[in-house]
C-alpha cells in the first residue's frame, strides 16, 4: 500500500502541540529525529527527553490532500512552529525484509559471532550465538556490547562461575555459556530482559537450566569467578557496593556502557575493591576490567 510522508521541523517545546494537530489531520504515525547532532545519554528513570530541534515526519495514506493539509497548516496558530512542511512519497516496499537485510552475522574476536536467526552462519564451528535485533539491549550491534563480546572471545571460562548483571537480550551470558563456563546466571530487573533471554537461550539449542534468569534476587549471597555489567555509568557506581560484593577474591569484573569521559570516575569507584586496568576504547565507549582485590 502506498504512502505520503510529511516532514517538517519543529522544536521541543511545540512537539507535543503539532503531534496532536497532525493526528487532527489525519497522520497515522508520527516519528520523530534529532535535527542537529546533540545525543540524549542515560536519561532519568521515568523520563522521555527530547531533541531542542526535530525533524518531524508524519505518514499519511496516499490518498490525502496534500494541498489541503498544507494550506491548514499555513492558516493554523502553529504555522510559525511547523517549518518547512513538504509531502514525499514513500516507496512501497517489503519493509520486513528491507528491515532484515540490514543485519549480517558479526564476528567479534578469533572465534565468537552473533548470527541473526535467517542468515547461514559463515564459520559452522565457530561460537555461533544466534539472535535477533529485537527491543532487550545488547545485540552485538553497539560498542558497549561489542567491547563484552572480544573480551569473552579471549578469556578462558573453564571452571568459571559466570554472572551478566543487566542481562538484556541475555547475550552475554549466552556467549559465556557456550564458551565454556562452569554455570551462568543472568540477572536483570525488567521483566521483559528475562523474556529475551529466556526466549533466546531456546534460539540457541540451550536447555532451561544452562543459565539461571531472573530478578537480582536469584544471587542473593552468592559470589562468582566473573562479573560483566554492561549497563550504564549512574548504575554501575550507585550499585559499585552490591555488584563488587558477588565477585569472588582474585576474581574477574568486566564493565561497560560507558562514555570515555566517565571512565575516570567509574574506576575510580570500583578501585576500592579491584585492581583496575586502564579502560579500552571503541569509538567513544569504553570497557573497564578489574581483579578483586584479596
Amino acid at each position: 500500500m502506498p504512502w505520503l510522508q510529511l516532514r517538517l521541523r519543529t522544536t521541543q517545546p511545540d512537539v507535543e502541540a503539532v503531534t496532536d494537530y497532525l493526528s487532527e489531520l489525519g497522520s497515522l504515525s508520527v516519528t520523530f529525529e534529532d535535527a542537529e547532532d546533540n545525543p540524549i545519554l542515560e536519561p532519568a528513570p521515568g523520563e522521555t527527553p527530547l531533541w531542542n530541534q526535530l525533524k518531524v515526519t508524519a505518514l499519511f495514506d496516499a490518498e490525502v490532500d496534500t494541498n489541503e493539509i498544507l494550506t491548514a497548516i499555513a492558516s493554523h496558530s502553529l504555522a510559525q512552529a511547523i517549518v518547512s512542511p513538504h509531502f514525499e512519497a514513500l516507496e512501497d516496499k517489503d519493509w520486513e525484509r528491507a528491515w532484515m537485510d540490514n543485519f549480517h552475522p558479526m564476528q567479534f574476536g578469533e572465534k565468537v559471532w552473533i548470527v541473526p536467526s535467517w542468515k547461514a552462519a559463515p564459520e559452522p564451528n565457530a561460537v555461533n550465538i544466534m539472535l535477533d535485533p529485537g527491543l532487550a539491549f545488547g545485540t552485538g550491534t553497539h560498542p558497549t556490547t561489542s567491547l563484552c563480546l572480544k573480551w569473552m572471545d579471549s578469556y578462558s571460562f573453564t571452571n568459571k562461575t559466570v554472572l551478566d548483571y543487566g542481562c538484556g537480550s541475555g547475550i552475554l551470558a549466552i556467549t559465556a555459556a557456550k564458551l565454556g563456563a562452569k554455570s551462568t546466571s543472568a540477572i536483570d530487573i525488567d521483566p521483559q530482559a528475562i523474556i529475551a533471554t529466556k526466549d533466546n537461550m531456546a534460539r540457541n539449542d540451550l536447555p532451561a537450566d544452562a543459565i539461571d534468569v531472573g530478578m537480582p534476587d536469584i544471587v542473593n549471597e552468592q559470589t562468582f569467578d566473573v562479573v560483566v555489567a554492561n549497563i550504564l555509568a549512574g548504575p554501575l557506581a550507585e550499585l559499585s557496593e552490591s555488584i563488587s560484593a558477588l565477585v569472588k577474591s582474585e576474581g574477574q569484573l568486566v564493565l561497560s556502557g560507558l562514555l570515555a569521559e566517565q571512565a575516570e570516575e567509574v574506576s575510580k569507584v570500583y578501585s576500592k575493591w579491584f585492581n583496575m586496568q586502564p579502560p579500552v576504547q571503541q569509538e567513544d565507549w569504553v570497557r573497564l576490567e578489574g581483579v578483586k582485590k584479596q
